[in-house]
Protein backbone atom coordinates (compact mmCIF):
# COMPACT_ATOMS: atom_id res chain seq x y z
CA UNK A 1 0.00 0.00 0.00
CA UNK A 2 1.43 3.62 -0.97
CA UNK A 3 -0.64 6.16 0.54
CA UNK A 4 -0.23 9.64 -1.42
CA UNK A 5 0.51 13.16 0.86
CA UNK A 6 2.33 14.72 -1.60
CA UNK A 7 4.33 15.38 -4.45
CA UNK A 8 6.97 14.13 -1.86
CA UNK A 9 6.63 12.01 0.80
CA UNK A 10 4.54 8.96 0.41
CA UNK A 11 4.50 5.86 2.78
CA UNK A 12 5.38 2.21 0.74
CA UNK A 13 4.51 0.00 3.28
CA UNK A 14 1.21 -1.92 4.67
CA UNK A 15 1.30 -0.46 8.27
CA UNK A 16 0.00 1.53 10.22
CA UNK A 17 -2.94 1.76 8.83
CA UNK A 18 -6.78 1.85 9.98
CA UNK A 19 -7.95 -1.23 10.16
CA UNK A 20 -12.52 -1.36 9.63
CA UNK A 21 -13.56 -3.61 11.58
CA UNK A 22 -10.46 -4.37 14.32
CA UNK A 23 -11.15 -6.94 17.15
CA UNK A 24 -11.51 -4.32 20.00
CA UNK A 25 -11.11 -0.69 20.06
CA UNK A 26 -9.03 0.60 23.12
CA UNK A 27 -10.50 3.77 25.24
CA UNK A 28 -7.71 4.31 27.63
CA UNK A 29 -4.54 4.43 28.64
CA UNK A 30 -4.28 3.04 31.90
CA UNK A 31 -1.54 2.55 32.96
CA UNK A 32 2.53 1.59 32.67
CA UNK A 33 4.57 -1.45 34.12
CA UNK A 34 8.24 -1.26 35.55
CA UNK A 35 10.60 -3.66 37.05
CA UNK A 36 13.42 -1.94 39.82
CA UNK A 37 15.55 -3.22 42.19
CA UNK A 38 14.71 -0.53 44.68
CA UNK A 39 11.43 0.73 45.06
CA UNK A 40 12.76 3.32 47.54
CA UNK A 41 14.75 4.91 45.12
CA UNK A 42 11.93 4.89 42.28
CA UNK A 43 9.41 6.33 44.39
CA UNK A 44 11.55 9.58 45.24
CA UNK A 45 12.31 10.17 41.76
CA UNK A 46 8.53 9.25 40.85
CA UNK A 47 7.56 11.58 43.12
CA UNK A 48 9.63 14.56 42.68
CA UNK A 49 8.39 14.10 38.93
CA UNK A 50 4.92 14.80 40.31
CA UNK A 51 3.10 11.44 40.69
CA UNK A 52 0.86 10.69 43.76
CA UNK A 53 1.88 7.26 46.01
CA UNK A 54 -1.38 4.93 46.29
CA UNK A 55 0.00 1.44 47.74
CA UNK A 56 3.23 0.48 48.63
CA UNK A 57 4.15 -3.01 49.62
CA UNK A 58 7.82 -4.64 49.83
CA UNK A 59 7.43 -6.27 46.31
CA UNK A 60 5.15 -3.67 44.35
CA UNK A 61 4.34 0.60 43.91
CA UNK A 62 1.10 2.21 42.38
CA UNK A 63 1.54 5.52 41.80
CA UNK A 64 -1.33 8.24 39.95
CA UNK A 65 -2.07 11.51 38.91
CA UNK A 66 -4.41 13.40 39.88
CA UNK A 67 -7.43 12.47 37.67
CA UNK A 68 -9.80 9.71 38.86
CA UNK A 69 -7.57 6.93 37.77
CA UNK A 70 -7.00 4.20 40.06
CA UNK A 71 -3.50 4.41 39.52
CA UNK A 72 -1.28 4.91 36.01
CA UNK A 73 2.19 3.55 36.67
CA UNK A 74 2.89 0.24 38.45
CA UNK A 75 6.71 -1.43 40.17
CA UNK A 76 7.59 -4.34 40.60
CA UNK A 77 10.85 -5.33 42.68
CA UNK A 78 13.16 -7.54 40.60
CA UNK A 79 16.95 -8.13 40.20
CA UNK A 80 17.17 -5.84 37.24
CA UNK A 81 15.37 -2.45 35.90
CA UNK A 82 13.23 -3.48 32.85
CA UNK A 83 10.58 -1.84 31.46
CA UNK A 84 7.58 -4.87 31.23
CA UNK A 85 4.67 -3.29 29.10
CA UNK A 86 0.93 -1.06 29.09
CA UNK A 87 -2.23 -1.49 30.08
CA UNK A 88 -5.22 -0.52 28.18
CA UNK A 89 -9.28 -0.65 28.68
CA UNK A 90 -11.94 -1.99 26.61
CA UNK A 91 -15.32 -0.78 26.49
CA UNK A 92 -17.04 -4.28 26.68
CA UNK A 93 -16.66 -7.40 27.83
CA UNK A 94 -17.56 -9.04 24.62
CA UNK A 95 -14.38 -7.10 23.29
CA UNK A 96 -12.70 -8.27 26.25
CA UNK A 97 -13.76 -11.97 25.24
CA UNK A 98 -12.52 -11.44 21.54
CA UNK A 99 -9.04 -10.84 22.17
CA UNK A 100 -8.66 -13.13 25.20
CA UNK A 101 -9.15 -15.83 22.00
CA UNK A 102 -6.29 -14.53 20.50
CA UNK A 103 -3.04 -16.29 20.33
CA UNK A 104 -0.92 -16.49 23.44
CA UNK A 105 -3.68 -14.49 25.15
CA UNK A 106 -4.49 -15.26 29.03
CA UNK A 107 -8.36 -16.40 30.11
CA UNK A 108 -10.10 -13.52 31.27
CA UNK A 109 -9.64 -12.90 35.19
CA UNK A 110 -10.37 -10.37 38.34
CA UNK A 111 -7.37 -7.60 38.14
CA UNK A 112 -6.10 -7.50 41.11
CA UNK A 113 -4.75 -4.06 41.77
CA UNK A 114 -6.75 -1.10 42.91
CA UNK A 115 -9.56 -0.29 40.52
CA UNK A 116 -10.66 -4.06 39.73
CA UNK A 117 -12.43 -5.29 36.87
CA UNK A 118 -11.23 -8.10 34.68
CA UNK A 119 -8.38 -8.54 32.55
CA UNK A 120 -6.50 -10.72 29.94
CA UNK A 121 -2.79 -10.28 28.95
CA UNK A 122 -1.37 -10.08 25.54
CA UNK A 123 1.85 -9.93 24.06
CA UNK A 124 2.47 -7.77 21.46
CA UNK A 125 5.27 -9.33 18.79
CA UNK A 126 7.87 -7.27 20.04
CA UNK A 127 7.36 -8.72 23.44
CA UNK A 128 5.92 -6.04 25.49
CA UNK A 129 2.80 -7.23 27.89
CA UNK A 130 0.00 -5.55 27.41
CA UNK A 131 -2.83 -6.24 30.14
CA UNK A 132 -6.54 -5.62 28.73
CA UNK A 133 -9.08 -4.15 31.25
CA UNK A 134 -12.76 -4.13 31.14
CA UNK A 135 -14.62 -2.49 34.57
CA UNK A 136 -11.79 -0.39 36.06
CA UNK A 137 -13.62 1.81 38.44
CA UNK A 138 -12.40 5.32 38.60
CA UNK A 139 -10.94 6.91 41.60
CA UNK A 140 -11.53 10.29 42.94
CA UNK A 141 -9.90 13.01 42.12
CA UNK A 142 -7.23 14.72 43.81
CA UNK A 143 -6.93 18.14 44.20
CA UNK A 144 -4.63 20.63 42.05
CA UNK A 145 -4.39 24.01 41.62
CA UNK A 146 -6.29 25.69 38.22
CA UNK A 147 -4.13 27.33 35.03
CA UNK A 148 -2.57 30.28 35.33
CA UNK A 149 -4.65 33.53 34.35
CA UNK A 150 -2.57 35.04 31.70
CA UNK A 151 -2.71 37.86 30.13
CA UNK A 152 -2.41 37.30 26.40
CA UNK A 153 -2.06 40.26 24.11
CA UNK A 154 -5.31 42.61 24.55
CA UNK A 155 -7.16 40.28 26.45
CA UNK A 156 -6.31 40.97 30.14
CA UNK A 157 -7.02 38.25 33.03
CA UNK A 158 -5.04 39.48 35.63
CA UNK A 159 -4.68 42.80 37.29
CA UNK A 160 -2.79 43.83 40.46
CA UNK A 161 -1.21 40.87 41.63
CA UNK A 162 1.67 38.53 39.91
CA UNK A 163 2.78 35.17 38.94
CA UNK A 164 3.65 32.64 42.12
CA UNK A 165 2.85 29.11 41.45
CA UNK A 166 4.87 26.95 44.58
CA UNK A 167 8.15 25.67 44.32
CA UNK A 168 7.67 22.03 44.62
CA UNK A 169 7.10 18.94 42.31
CA UNK A 170 4.12 19.90 39.34
CA UNK A 171 1.37 17.60 39.74
CA UNK A 172 0.88 15.30 36.79
CA UNK A 173 -2.79 14.96 36.16
CA UNK A 174 -2.44 11.58 34.13
CA UNK A 175 -0.77 9.39 32.09
CA UNK A 176 -0.85 10.66 28.44
CA UNK A 177 1.02 8.13 26.02
CA UNK A 178 4.05 5.78 25.38
CA UNK A 179 6.85 5.60 22.69
CA UNK A 180 8.16 2.20 22.09
CA UNK A 181 10.85 0.99 20.06
CA UNK A 182 10.65 -1.80 17.88
CA UNK A 183 12.84 -3.21 15.42
CA UNK A 184 9.67 -5.75 14.12
CA UNK A 185 8.05 -2.61 13.11
CA UNK A 186 4.86 -3.81 10.99
CA UNK A 187 4.03 -6.55 12.96
CA UNK A 188 4.06 -4.65 16.20
CA UNK A 189 1.86 -1.84 14.33
CA UNK A 190 -0.44 -4.28 12.72
CA UNK A 191 -0.88 -5.79 16.36
CA UNK A 192 -2.30 -2.19 17.56
CA UNK A 193 -3.95 -1.49 15.02
CA UNK A 194 -5.60 -4.75 13.96
CA UNK A 195 -6.61 -5.91 17.37
CA UNK A 196 -6.83 -2.63 19.77
CA UNK A 197 -8.40 -0.37 17.29
CA UNK A 198 -5.59 2.35 16.90
CA UNK A 199 -5.47 4.82 14.35
CA UNK A 200 -2.56 6.72 12.85
CA UNK A 201 -2.60 10.82 13.38
CA UNK A 202 1.24 11.36 12.14
CA UNK A 203 3.79 8.83 10.27
CA UNK A 204 7.30 10.29 9.64
CA UNK A 205 9.19 8.37 6.79
CA UNK A 206 12.41 7.85 5.45
CA UNK A 207 13.31 8.41 2.29
CA UNK A 208 12.23 4.67 0.76
CA UNK A 209 8.99 5.69 2.49
CA UNK A 210 8.95 2.85 5.27
CA UNK A 211 8.02 4.24 8.79
CA UNK A 212 10.36 5.72 11.13
CA UNK A 213 7.65 7.13 13.85
CA UNK A 214 3.93 6.39 14.03
CA UNK A 215 1.91 8.27 16.21
CA UNK A 216 -0.92 6.14 16.93
CA UNK A 217 -4.27 7.33 19.02
CA UNK A 218 -7.54 6.06 20.20
CA UNK A 219 -10.75 5.86 17.88
CA UNK A 220 -12.99 6.95 19.96
CA UNK A 221 -15.36 8.09 17.35
CA UNK A 222 -16.62 11.92 17.49
CA UNK A 223 -14.73 12.12 21.17
CA UNK A 224 -11.26 14.32 21.05
CA UNK A 225 -8.75 12.32 21.89
CA UNK A 226 -4.91 12.76 22.77
CA UNK A 227 -2.60 12.77 18.86
CA UNK A 228 -1.49 9.73 19.77
CA UNK A 229 -1.62 7.30 22.80
CA UNK A 230 0.98 5.30 21.53
CA UNK A 231 4.24 5.89 19.54
CA UNK A 232 5.98 3.46 17.83
CA UNK A 233 9.85 3.83 16.45
CA UNK A 234 11.65 1.77 13.71
CA UNK A 235 15.02 0.93 16.40
CA UNK A 236 16.91 -2.11 16.21
CA UNK A 237 15.47 -3.85 19.55
CA UNK A 238 12.84 -3.70 21.78
CA UNK A 239 13.04 -0.83 24.42
CA UNK A 240 10.93 1.95 25.91
CA UNK A 241 11.68 5.42 23.98
CA UNK A 242 10.27 7.06 27.35
CA UNK A 243 7.18 7.68 28.81
CA UNK A 244 4.66 11.04 28.74
CA UNK A 245 2.44 12.70 31.67
CA UNK A 246 0.25 15.91 31.29
CA UNK A 247 0.70 18.45 33.37
CA UNK A 248 -1.69 21.79 33.90
CA UNK A 249 -0.09 24.51 31.75
CA UNK A 250 3.55 25.66 30.48
CA UNK A 251 4.63 26.96 34.12
CA UNK A 252 4.10 23.79 35.65
CA UNK A 253 6.40 22.36 32.72
CA UNK A 254 8.68 24.92 33.62
CA UNK A 255 8.37 24.45 37.43
CA UNK A 256 9.31 20.65 36.93
CA UNK A 257 12.53 21.37 35.24
CA UNK A 258 13.64 24.04 38.24
CA UNK A 259 12.43 20.79 40.97
CA UNK A 260 14.00 18.19 39.39
CA UNK A 261 17.58 19.89 38.28
CA UNK A 262 17.69 21.37 42.18
CA UNK A 263 17.35 17.84 43.07
CA UNK A 264 20.14 16.11 40.60
CA UNK A 265 18.36 14.32 38.37
CA UNK A 266 19.27 13.93 34.69
CA UNK A 267 17.96 16.26 31.97
CA UNK A 268 17.35 14.73 28.33
CA UNK A 269 15.99 17.28 26.18
CA UNK A 270 13.63 20.17 26.56
CA UNK A 271 11.58 22.23 26.99
CA UNK A 272 10.18 23.45 23.51
CA UNK A 273 7.46 22.49 21.78
CA UNK A 274 6.41 19.73 19.28
CA UNK A 275 5.24 19.70 15.92
CA UNK A 276 3.59 16.96 15.58
CA UNK A 277 1.09 16.99 18.71
CA UNK A 278 2.09 20.07 19.68
CA UNK A 279 2.71 19.90 23.33
CA UNK A 280 5.07 21.73 25.43
CA UNK A 281 7.82 19.20 26.59
CA UNK A 282 10.64 18.80 28.72
CA UNK A 283 12.18 15.12 29.39
CA UNK A 284 13.94 13.81 32.22
CA UNK A 285 15.86 10.32 32.79
CA UNK A 286 15.64 8.11 35.86
CA UNK A 287 18.75 6.77 37.27
CA UNK A 288 18.07 3.74 34.80
CA UNK A 289 17.95 6.07 31.87
CA UNK A 290 14.26 5.74 31.44
CA UNK A 291 12.76 9.11 29.82
CA UNK A 292 9.61 10.35 31.16
CA UNK A 293 8.30 13.66 29.54
CA UNK A 294 6.26 16.46 31.62
CA UNK A 295 4.03 17.54 28.31
CA UNK A 296 0.81 20.39 28.25
CA UNK A 297 -1.30 21.72 25.70
CA UNK A 298 -1.29 18.64 22.96
CA UNK A 299 -3.34 18.04 19.82
CA UNK A 300 -6.74 16.27 20.16
CA UNK A 301 -8.28 14.65 17.01
CA UNK A 302 -11.61 12.92 16.49
CA UNK A 303 -11.53 9.55 14.58
CA UNK A 304 -12.41 11.27 11.12
CA UNK A 305 -9.27 13.26 10.97
CA UNK A 306 -6.85 11.32 8.16
CA UNK A 307 -3.47 10.60 9.53
CA UNK A 308 -0.34 13.28 7.55
CA UNK A 309 2.79 11.31 6.52
CA UNK A 310 5.94 13.69 6.28
CA UNK A 311 9.83 13.17 6.28
CA UNK A 312 11.34 12.60 9.50
CA UNK A 313 14.22 14.04 10.31
CA UNK A 314 16.06 15.61 13.71
CA UNK A 315 14.27 19.38 12.36
CA UNK A 316 10.76 17.79 12.62
CA UNK A 317 10.79 16.88 16.13
CA UNK A 318 9.83 20.43 17.85
CA UNK A 319 8.86 23.78 16.62
CA UNK A 320 11.39 25.89 18.90
CA UNK A 321 13.52 24.93 21.91
CA UNK A 322 16.30 23.01 22.41
CA UNK A 323 17.23 20.70 19.41
CA UNK A 324 16.64 17.46 19.77
CA UNK A 325 20.53 16.17 21.28
CA UNK A 326 21.97 12.77 19.81
CA UNK A 327 21.34 11.39 22.99
CA UNK A 328 17.96 11.62 23.23
CA UNK A 329 17.54 8.63 19.95
CA UNK A 330 20.90 6.75 21.00
CA UNK A 331 21.29 3.14 20.97
CA UNK A 332 22.43 1.44 23.86
CA UNK A 333 25.81 0.25 23.61
CA UNK A 334 25.90 -2.31 25.81
CA UNK A 335 27.48 -5.82 24.38
CA UNK A 336 23.54 -7.30 25.46
CA UNK A 337 22.49 -4.48 23.27
CA UNK A 338 24.95 -4.76 20.35
CA UNK A 339 23.94 -8.61 20.26
CA UNK A 340 20.10 -8.18 19.78
CA UNK A 341 20.72 -5.73 16.81
CA UNK A 342 23.07 -7.89 15.04
CA UNK A 343 20.35 -10.65 15.14
CA UNK A 344 17.47 -8.52 14.31
CA UNK A 345 19.26 -7.51 11.43
CA UNK A 346 19.54 -11.13 9.88
CA UNK A 347 16.37 -11.60 11.61
CA UNK A 348 13.58 -8.78 11.04
CA UNK A 349 12.44 -7.83 8.00
CA UNK A 350 12.16 -3.99 8.74
CA UNK A 351 15.36 -3.70 9.39
CA UNK A 352 18.30 -3.24 7.11
CA UNK A 353 21.81 -2.11 7.22
CA UNK A 354 20.89 0.80 4.89
CA UNK A 355 17.92 1.58 7.33
CA UNK A 356 20.09 1.34 10.29
CA UNK A 357 23.00 3.41 8.65
CA UNK A 358 19.97 6.17 7.26
CA UNK A 359 18.65 6.36 11.04
CA UNK A 360 22.29 7.09 12.20
CA UNK A 361 22.85 9.50 9.86
CA UNK A 362 19.49 11.48 10.58
CA UNK A 363 19.87 11.24 14.48
CA UNK A 364 23.48 10.52 15.03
Amino acid sequence: MTVLVDMKVTLSTAEPRRHAEPTARAIELTHLVFERPDLSRAEAFLRDFGLTVVTRTDDVLLLRGTAPSAYGYRVHRAGKARFVGLGLAVASRDELLRLSRLAGATPIAPATYPGGGEQTVLSDPSGFVVEVLHGRQSAEELPTREPLALNVGKVARRINHGQRPPVVPPAVIRLGHVALEVADYQATARFYTQHLGLVPSDIQVLPDGSPAVAFLRLDRGAQPTDHHTLALVQGLEPRLNHSAYELVDADAVGMGQRVLRERGYQHAWGIGRHILGSQIFDYWSDEHGDKHEHYCDGDLFTADTPPGVSAVSREAMAQWGQPMPSSFTRPSLSLRALLAAARNLRRSPDLSLEKVLTLARLFG
